[in-house]
């Protein structure tokens, strides 16, 4: 087995773990046996427990922007990628849910390394739909508003659903919060649907 097939097979035996335990329950033992490697393949690729769990979210983050940078290249004008940077986000977390468990609810009580991280992968994507909101404001698209407070406000809303679902348990997030959540958004800044 490569060096790159024992660090997947590590992180996918991680994912499961502190998705089924949480991350203060699970031991790195337990990853090991789940991945069926061994301590020192573990610490060879991870110094740490911590180190695991920021590289989960870094592969979550990962397919957090390919999805929504392929969704905006098939979108056309600025609130059209907005919509579709919205869209693709909520998709990503439903179709990772374990991920988005690990992310959003079990990475609460982490301190400064994984809010370090999460400000990075925050602000990547603020960054990102402030672009295309600006855009869509200069465009004449949506009226003139302070793009930033709205764009913090759609991620607040986002993030909430997101860990409401979670909580809840429901089955698809796609079915049911899409199609009243992204229309809301929009309204909020005095624009109606891209479509």
């Amino acid at each position: 087995m490569t060096r790159l097939a024992t660090r997947d097979k590590i992180l996918q035996a991680a994912r499961e773990v502190f998705a089924e335990k949480g991350y203060h329950r699970a031991l790195v033992d337990d990853i090991v046996r789940a991945s069926q490697t061994s301590k020192g393949a573990v610490y060879h690729h991870f110094p740490n427990k911590e180190a695991l769990f920021l590289a989960l979210v870094d592969e979550f983050a990962g397919r957090l922007a390919e999805a929504v940078a392929a969704a905006i290249g098939r979108a056309h004008g600025a609130l059209g990628k907005v919509e579709a940077a919205v869209t693709a986000g909520l998709e990503t977390f439903a179709r990772h849910r374990d991920l988005a468990r690990i992310l959003l609810l079990e990475s609460v009580s982490l301190g400064p390394a994984y809010q370090s991280k999460r400000q990075e992968v925050h602000g990547r994507f603020a960054d990102l739909i402030q672009a295309h909101l600006d855009e869509a404001a200069a465009e004449g698209s949506i009226p003139p508003v302070d793009t930033r407070v709205a764009t913090l406000a759609w991620l607040g809303a986002l993030n909430e659903v997101v860990v409401q679902w979670l909580h809840s348990g429901r089955p698809d997030l796609r079915t049911e919060a899409v199609p009243a959540l992204v229309p809301m958004l929009l309204r909020s800044i005095g624009a109606k649907s891209a479509e």
